[in-house]
């Protein structure tokens, strides 16, 4: 009875619960299965027949709800009648649930099923103490057995960390702790450090420990250790990085041993004797410390006067011997050599006659001596004589060459002519010493008339005593004038030669008929013309000019990387312009807004009204490290307003002008004159600009003082230039070949010192030995080249030797040491060479000889290249092929593709001037039949005189 009991008591909660479950969705199963009278629910447990209870085969397990998919429980048990979900307590209806039932045949007991899916609107919508759960129960017609509780949760990952990582700066063997916050998330993130982007793995370095809660240290810090450290956090959601840390492990500089003590460097008396040591035990790097204490120890010494021996008197004159002879004697003992003197001149002992002349010789009276062999003794004392005063007297003249030469050393020739059609003054210089890096050609033969003279040192004190060196003595005609100066003074007047005129000129900026006479110019035009030109720029020897017609040509400034090329064929036939070229070298007319600066030279080419049928070539200079992650470079022109206005992006797509940019320097194709500007924006802080460092000393006319000059200037031909023609005016010479520094736009300021200074020899005031320079003033230095002075004082006159280091660094940048060692005497000082910039070697040219190309070959290459081909080989492949792969639209506007891009090859080839590299490309592309490489000297020269004749050359 109990048992049937059992049996139906369960029967009946089945069907109450059955009951419920179709009654309603999910909240009203409760309500259901009440009783009629005490309303009370099903019971957890019910009293259950003897035998087996329903076990659970799978439980439901803990599920996250990613983004909106929904998540599916699912459970078996067996035996069972039937199984459902509660969730949060109530049931779930009979709808939602997927029921599937089978037999074990091992046991032969039903095995029942199901699955249900939780929504993400579901788990939203529940708002209770606890997660969302849901749990299985399972019935047999024994009773019933209840599942785990799954918790249902909805799985997200923030976006920011509670903490990022910060670098570091540590010295080396010093611990490193970088701590990380992962983002708060569901389920917690798991966190992953990387390495330059490479995942570390602390259990193959026992260096490094990241169980730490997240943190990541490393017990001793090493080299290797340096790099950008990232922390990566990671669930079932997202992945998400932190911010890099970067870890810098820097070693602090350390002194190497002390070499040994010198020789005293005095041979008698007292002196001193020094030892050096080096920073190098271990070098300071990574921006760790320079050794503290001094790199020199000197000490006082005391060496023993070398004394040189001295005769004592003679003795008394001996008995003579029978060969009518005596003889005395002497000895070096007053006193006696010591202490490495030298010993007596001249001889111990002496002997002479004896007898008056009545002793005899040969065993015969003095008187019966043969009168010839007197006279022989006689004549060999008279030769004697004569040669020891011929011997004197050439000792004397030569010494007095010497002396003379000595005097006259540093005398130059200046000469001041006006025989330049233009009206310039070009100053020659003609120099007794061989050698002399300030003046760029000394072979130029003068031909004077009026003299002056000015002997002994000059000091330009007096805005008056400048006036050798103004701009109207430069610029106005002069009659010819001879100066020469007995000092070493004239050298610092150096003044570069000027660019000669290479053709025929004209006294104004004008269009010419092929047959006016060009040399028929009236002298009051001159001036006008002069001070036309003068204003463009304010020395000379940064402008050039020269009368071009249809044939073209090359224009040049010397030593200034500018260039210009006027292409065959621009200038119509029946005109000829007088082109100008120069280096606007005054205050900065562009005024960069922003970040925006100065890469180059402002340069003016004109005159603006010339109209050119074919886009001439403007090659201008720059000091940029390509790259177009970190800079945006622009071309500017200036309007006749004056106001500055873009032309376009060097990286963008143009008809209007094109532009090719190689590391030094940029070739502009365009088709208008005027005034040009490459400015650059730098778009992070590894933009880089090129400096060159320049260190000149002079004495100042303090004889005891000596000024060393450095100067940080643009990596630019035009701007050594300038640089020189100043020093040149200030007797500044060059005391060290210049150096490049890599200068970047992080806004860190850079420091200029004098290290190593001699200090019982030379002195510098206190707190001037280092010097530093704004960002600001470095980074838009390109109009005012940058340069620190620095004053060293000698403690004696007779210090004639200067030995130091000037160290240029930005900090946490690069950095440049240059080792000075000279002598401050002009006649003893070690003359640094002067390369001078490629294309001061390409004078301006007119018509074929400017061009690398033959004109015969350029006009193959053309007519076979502007046909398109079926195969592709036309212009395009012929640009592709010399690099010029962007901006291909700009060569499809012109009338001949081919000879564009062969002007573009000849201003970027200017200074190599080889074939090779076109003649290659052309036969890779296939489409040439003669190779432009194996072309002879006669065949290029044949080629140039048939062209010069076609064009009435």
């Amino acid at each position: 009875m109990g048992s049937g009991g059992g049996g139906g008591l369960g029967g009946s909660a089945v069907l109450l619960v059955w009951l419920g479950l179709l009654s309603g969705p999910r909240g009203r199963a409760a309500g259901a299965l009440r009783g009629t009278d005490n309303s009370e629910t099903l019971p957890e447990s019910i009293p259950s027949a003897p035998g087996t209870l329903p076990h659970f085969i799978q439980e439901p397990d803990d599920a996250y709800i990613i983004k909106s998919n929904p998540i599916v429980l699912r459970c078996r048990a067996a035996p069972a009648m039937q199984i459902f979900f509660k969730c949060n307590g109530e049931w779930v209806h009979q709808n939602e649930h997927v029921s599937e039932e089978s037999t074990d045949e091992s046991t032969g007991l039903k095995v029942r099923e199901a699955y249900i899916n939780v929504t993400r609107q579901q788990v939203e919508d529940f708002h209770g103490p606890e997660d969302y759960w849901c749990q299985c129960v399972a019935w047999s017609h024994l009773g019933t057995s209840k599942s785990r509780k799954a918790s249902v949760r909805i799985a997200y990952l923030r976006k920011n960390f509670e903490q990022d990582p910060q670098g570091k700066e540590v010295p080396i063997e010093g611990m490193i702790v970088l701590h990380c916050r992962p983002p708060e998330g569901v389920p917690t993130a798991e966190v992953e450090w990387l390495k330059n982007e490479e995942p570390i793995d602390a259990e193959e370095d026992e260096n490094i420990d990241t169980r730490a809660d997240h943190n990541l240290i490393i017990r001793q810090a090493r080299l290797s250790d340096s790099g950008n450290y990232t922390c990566v956090a990671a669930n079932i959601v997202a992945k998400r990085r932190s911010l890099s840390a970067t870890v810098v492990v820097y070693v602090n500089g350390g002194w190497s041993s002390w070499t040994e003590w010198s020789n005293c460097n005095v041979r008698c008396g007292r002196g001193w004797q020094k030892r050096s040591r080096t920073c190098t035990n271990p070098a300071p790097l990574n921006g760790g410390a320079f050794c503290e204490g001094m790199s020199v120890q000197k000490i006082t010494c005391t060496s023993l006067c070398p004394v040189d021996g001295g005769w004592e008197a003679w003795s008394e004159w001996s008995v003579c011997s029978p060969e009518c002879e005596h003889m005395r004697i002497r000895e070096c003992s007053a006193p006696p050599p010591r202490n490495g003197g030298k010993f007596c001149e001249g001889p111990n002992q002496e002997s002479e006659n004896c007898t008056g002349g009545l002793c005899i010789q040969d065993r015969k009276p003095l008187h019966e001596v043969n009168p010839q062999n007197i006279q022989n003794a006689t004549d060999i004392a008279l030769y004697s004589g004569l040669g020891a005063a011929v011997i004197a007297i050439a000792i004397i003249v030569v010494g007095a060459t010497l002396y003379r030469r000595s005097q006259s050393e540093y005398g130059v020739d200046v000469i001041d002519s006006s025989a330049l059609t233009g009206g310039f003054q070009t100053f020659n210089f003609k120099t007794v010493r061989q050698g002399n890096s300030l003046l760029l050609n000394s072979s130029m033969q003068p031909d004077l008339t009026v003299s002056r003279t000015y002997s002994g040192p000059i000091c330009l004190q007096d805005p008056l005593d400048k006036e050798l060196m103004t701009e109207s003595s430069l610029f106005n005609p002069l009659s010819d004038i001879k100066v020469k100066v007995q000092s070493s003074f004239m050298v610092s007047l150096g003044v570069t030669e000027r660019s000669e005129y290479h053709g025929k000129t004209h006294s104004g900026t004008f269009p010419h008929d092929n047959n006016r006479t060009f040399n028929t110019i009236h002298a009051k035009t001159k001036p006008a013309y002069i001070q036309n030109l003068s204003s463009f720029s304010k020395r000379s020897e940064m402008r050039a000019t020269g009368v071009f017609g249809h044939l073209g040509g090359r224009l040049g400034i010397p030593n200034s990387g500018v260039s210009l090329l006027i292409p065959h064929g621009a200038i119509p036939e029946d005109m000829s312009w007088e082109i100008y070229l120069c280096i606007n070298q005054g205050e900065s007319s562009s005024q960069s807004e922003g970040s925006e600066i100065l890469l180059g030279p402002e340069v003016t080419c004109g005159p603006p009204e010339v109209t050119v049928s074919t886009p001439f070539a403007l090659t201008i200079p720059h000091c940029a490290q390509v790259n177009s992650e970190h800079w945006n470079i622009h071309l500017k022109k200036q309007s006749k307003q004056g106001k500055w206005e873009e032309v376009m992006s060097v990286e963008e797509e143009s008809t209007s002008c094109y532009c090719l940019l190689d590391p030094y320097a940029c070739h502009i194709l365009m088709d208008s004159f005027g005034t040009y500007a490459l400015t650059g924006d730098p778009l992070s802080d590894c933009s880089v600009k090129e400096l060159k460092v320049v260190v000149f000393g002079c004495m100042s006319c303090n004889s005891l003082d000596y000024a060393l000059r450095v100067y940080c200037i643009d990596n630019t031909p035009c701007a050594l230039q300038e640089v020189i023609t100043d020093e040149r005016q200030q007797g500044g010479k060059l005391l060290e070949e210049p150096k490049l520094l890599h200068f970047k736009g992080n806004t860190f300021s850079l420091q200029i010192s004098v290290l190593d200074i001699p200090p019982f020899l030379w002195r510098i005031k206190p707190f001037t030995a280092c010097q530093e320079v704004p960002f600001s003033r470095v980074w838009r230095s390109n109009r005012q080249p940058l340069h620190c002075a620095f004053s060293l004082e000698r403690y004696t006159p007779a210090t004639t030797q200067l030995s130091c280091k000037i160290c240029v660094r930005q900090v946490k940048g690069h950095e440049q040491i240059l080792q000075i060692q000279t002598s401050i005497l002009e006649n003893e000082r070690e003359t640094i060479p002067l390369f001078a910039h490629d294309d001061s070697n390409f004078p301006t040219q007119m018509g074929p000889q400017a061009f690398k190309i033959p004109h015969s070959i350029r006009q193959r290459i053309c007519a076979t290249f502007d046909t398109p081909s079926a195969k592709g080989k036309d212009w395009q492949m012929l640009a592709q092929k010399n690099s010029f792969n962007r901006n291909l639209s700009y060569f499809a506007t012109q009338r001949s593709p081919s000879a564009v891009i062969l002007d573009l090859w000849e201003a970027r080839h200017q200074h190599d001037g080889n074939l090779d590299s076109l003649a290659c490309a052309l036969e890779e592309i296939g489409r040439t039949q003669p190779k432009i490489s194996n072309l002879t000297e006669t065949q290029l020269e044949e080629s140039n005189f048939s062209y010069s004749r076609q064009n009435g050359l």
